[in-house]
């Protein structure tokens, strides 16, 4: 099977950019072992991949992270929503998300519903993008040509030995900046992992951690103490990310920086953490938060409060997003879809560059797609 590109089609061709046609698969990354943060423990590192086609045969493709996570109820929700996008020009963004929205209304805007308005809203960029022959980035505007980024992982389910591998690694390939899980059922064995990834990667390199919600407030509070001697850039989703009263707390008493975001489906949460002056990083994830649009007014809002942007692990999407507005400082890597892919992006010096092609630039590997029917 030929990889479907700009111009290869499921159907016949003509001028038209209706959407006529979708497609859904599922393509896996290799997992050696499972691994654990602080409240999940990963068996599979999953992607739903979707490819909408337009009448004049262009594709438009997006994938969302499934993990093993109810399968079942994303593909329904596919199949529920997708039909309803048909006769639709494809630069119709907005008149999709508030379809979509309307349909989903019932059973609730937040939660798998998103996510599938999200994909295919991504999608439908990616395919106006190629009509236009021009990446996305481009069509949003440009603030800066490239971004920092910083390597994520550093699993609980990790020894020592594995974890101080992975950070030298991310090292040893420029990267300046590295986050690593927290969250133990003892903190101070938390603080000796840190240790021991400040000691692997010198003083140049910024350390964060990421607790996964996993906390509780006077854990929270020991860990910053005890780590302010290793220069903890910032500490993300220590506490349930509606405990916002907890942040603010956590926020004086210690001073360490916060960053929050991923886990939200609108921008009500970053509001109620302003108001408390509880937040210093904001992380939307695109397909959470539900769509480019969405996306960029979150990082808006931030904006208007001088809060910059780091949005949560969609990479490939994310460059060209965190280019496009003036307080985009950067992107988080992970390496999964990475041997997927036709294109991988461009990772130098600590900094990530957007895909030159059109839409968002890159395309999975048809080989590595099983096809849901």
């Amino acid at each position: 099977m030929r990889k479907l590109g700009s111009s290869v089609t499921f159907g016949s061709m003509s001028s038209s950019t209706t959407i006529n046609n979708f497609r859904l698969y599922k393509a896996t990354a290799k997992l050696k072992k499972p691994i654990a943060d602080a409240t999940h423990t990963l068996h599979e590192i999953s992607f739903i991949v979707l490819r909408l086609q337009l009448e004049n045969g262009i594709i438009g493709e997006s994938y969302l992270l499934s993990f093993q996570y109810s399968p079942q109820a994303i593909r329904g929700a596919f199949k529920d929503l997708l039909p309803e996008i048909k006769g639709y020009e494809v630069h119709e963004t907005g008149k999709v998300l508030k379809k979509l929205d309307s349909l989903s209304e019932y059973f609730g805007n937040e939660g798998i519903n998103q996510w599938v308005k999200a994909a295919i809203n991504v999608a439908m960029w990616d395919a106006w993008g190629k009509y236009l022959n021009q990446p996305v980035g481009k069509l949003l505007g440009t603030y800066q040509d490239k971004c920092s980024i910083y390597g994520s992982g550093g699993w609980i389910s990790y020894s020592i030995d594995e974890l101080v591998q992975e950070v030298s690694d991310y090292a040893g390939r420029g990267f300046k900046a590295v986050k690593i899980k927290v969250g133990s059922p003892n903190w101070k064995t938390d603080l000796e992992r840190l240790k021991a990834v400040r000691s692997a990667v010198g003083n140049d390199i910024n350390i964060m951690m990421d607790a996964n919600q996993g906390m509780t407030l006077p854990a929270a509070i020991q860990l910053a103490r005890a780590a302010r001697e290793l220069e903890i850039f910032w500490f993300e989703e220590p506490l349930h990310h509606q405990d916002f009263e907890g942040y603010k707390t956590l926020k004086q008493q210690t001073g360490i920086s916060l960053a929050m975001g991923e886990r939200e489906y609108s921008t009500l949460p970053l509001v109620e953490l302003l108001k408390r002056n509880a937040l210093d990083i904001w992380q939307p994830d695109l397909l959470r938060i539900g769509s480019v649009e969405a996306w960029r007014e979150s990082a808006a809002l931030a904006n208007s409060f001088h809060i910059p942007v780091l949005p949560h692990y969609y990479k490939d999407y994310d460059v060209p997003l965190v280019c496009s507005i003036p307080n985009g400082v950067g992107v988080e890597s992970f390496d999964w879809i990475d041997p997927l892919i036709d294109n991988p992006m461009l990772v130098k010096d600590g900094f990530a560059y957007p895909h030159e092609g059109p839409g968002w630039g890159f395309s999975f590997i048809d080989e590595f797609l099983t096809e849901i029917k």
